[in-house]
């Protein structure tokens, strides 16, 4: 909550019932086998301080990406390195509607922000980035996009490097539901050599991990330095560290998600496309932007609220109105039950 509004999905606490959480995008088919064992053979660790240098999770996380541990930054949550790499800067450019913290964060900092808006189908306008974009900007772009669920497509990502780094500026990519998109590229390996540019990922969506509080980014060695530099000490704990050993090794796991999520989110589509009344933009990873043409946000939010069912209200993202609401896609049962209400809600069942 900031100042009572909630700006942030995943908020179960606040309803006294059992639900079926929508709002939170994270992996249905939760935590992986055999790591609650992992974590509980090593709570001995919690009783000596996590190495300061995080030589051991680095080099796991390095491992994973495929770059070297000097290359690599690690952090309380992918919101933590946002939030300090912000602090590098004096102006931070930004398309709304966006994930709320790269916004929230650049105020806190006290930092000069340029909004700039996403095309009609929520998509990057080089034009009108290409018009401001100057040396020694920060521009933040999530890919995919939250909320609206669309990774930049490879050939203007490139076009977008090729301006960053023309114009002096740096591209903060957020890609924490990479691993959710299908595999047309990586934009580490393919930016590997590029000094102007640092993606971020994370355990929290993908690994079913969001309590444990691990972020992670890959960057250019003389950046990772500087940046080590406002970083507060032991940022990340044991129990993330321990995770780290176990979650990125695991090539089943990821690969059953991978499937799994990309076979529930075609049905999903197909039938949320059905519904009356409802306009449901396609999407990359494992959640729906969805525009209501009749009702709006709070009618429908409280209407599934009586069947427990958990939807996150969007009018709170810069840029969209109270016509939106956002929907995860989770296991398939729990999809089915959530379409059938959708269609009663708009009378259309």
């Amino acid at each position: 909550m900031r100042g009572g509004i909630n700006i942030h999905g995943g908020d179960i606490y606040s309803y006294n019932k059992n639900l079926i959480d929508f709002s939170s995008n994270i992996n249905p088919l939760g935590i992986m086998e055999g790591l609650e064992e992992h974590l509980k053979d090593n709570l001995k660790n919690l009783s000596i301080y996590p190495d300061i240098k995080k030589r051991r999770l680095k080099k796991n996380i390095a491992q994973y990406l495929k770059v070297e541990e000097d290359e690599v930054i690690t952090g309380n949550g992918a919101v933590e390195i946002i939030n300090n790499i912000i602090l590098l800067f004096e102006r931070v450019v930004v398309f709304v509607p966006c994930f709320s913290e790269y916004l929230l964060r650049a105020q806190v900092l006290g930092k000069q922000i340029v909004r700039l808006n996403l095309d009609r189908e929520f998509k990057v306008d080089f034009f009108s980035l290409e018009k401001v974009i100057k040396k020694g900007d920060l521009l933040i772009l999530g890919n995919p996009n939250n909320p609206t669920g669309f990774r930049i497509e490879q050939d203007k990502l490139m076009k977008i490097v090729e301006l960053i780094e023309g114009r002096g500026a740096f591209l903060l990519l957020d890609e924490a539901f990479f691993e959710f998109c299908e595999d047309e590229y990586d934009s580490i390996k393919l930016f590997y050599d590029s000094k102007n540019i640092c993606v971020i990922r994370a355990a929290t969506k993908f690994f079913a991990l969001p309590g444990i509080r691990l972020g992670y980014a890959f960057a250019n060695k003389d950046f990772v330095k500087t940046y080590s530099q406002y970083e507060l000490p032991w940022n990340v704990n044991s129990i993330a560290e321990v995770a780290a050993d176990y979650i990125f090794k695991n090539r089943d796991y990821i690969i059953k998600s991978k499937n799994y999520i990309k076979e529930q989110r075609e049905l999903m589509y197909k039938h949320l496309s059905k519904i009356k009344d409802v306009k449901v933009f396609k999407t990359d990873c494992n959640f729906f932007l969805l525009k209501l043409l009749k009702y709006d946000e709070e009618y429908v939010f409280e209407r599934l609220l009586e069947k427990n069912i958990l939807i996150r209200k969007c009018s709170n993202f810069e840029g969209l109105d109270k016509s939106y609401i956002r929907i995860a896609v989770k296991k398939e049962e729990e999809n089915i039950k959530l379409i059938e209400e959708l269609n009663r809600c708009f009378e259309g069942y």
